[in-house]
């Protein structure tokens, strides 16, 4: 059974798509920590981050630079931080969140709720700076 980032991937679930290549598809979380939360995930099915092949956690790291840039240049913060955890979808992924304390990498805290329109705004301007 195709996991819900393999759905959205496919196009099967609206998302706010940030980049995509061949093998990777980066979209806006909609539960975020912070405003600029994007999740980058391969496209193909892995439940375990780890058990990507060398060559494509390789490419993983690359095609993921240059979003973590963009939004470092979107959103008032110290640097883009990067999170692996993987437990609630089966589908190997990354977060890429703008922070200032590592307190803001905490999933424990209350998610953000915003609006369809905030999430294009956001969007709108990592895309800017892609």
């Amino acid at each position: 059974m195709a996991t819900i980032f393999s759905k959205i991937i496919a196009g099967a679930i609206p998302c706010y798509k940030i980049a995509e290549n061949e093998h990777f598809f980066a979209f806006l979380d909609i539960f975020p920590l912070r405003e600029g939360h994007v999740l980058v995930v391969p496209k193909t099915e892995t439940d375990k981050f780890f058990d990507v092949s060398d060559e494509l956690l390789a490419e993983w790291l690359l095609f993921a630079k240059p979003i973590a840039k963009a939004i470092e240049k979107s959103f008032p913060c110290d640097r883009c931080g990067i999170s692996v955890i993987g437990l609630e979808v089966p589908h190997a992924h990354m977060h890429l969140i703008p922070v200032n304390s590592a307190n803001d990498l905490n999933f424990h805290q209350e998610k953000l709720k915003l609006t369809p329109d905030q999430l294009k705004e956001i969007q709108e301007k990592i895309l800017k700076h892609l």
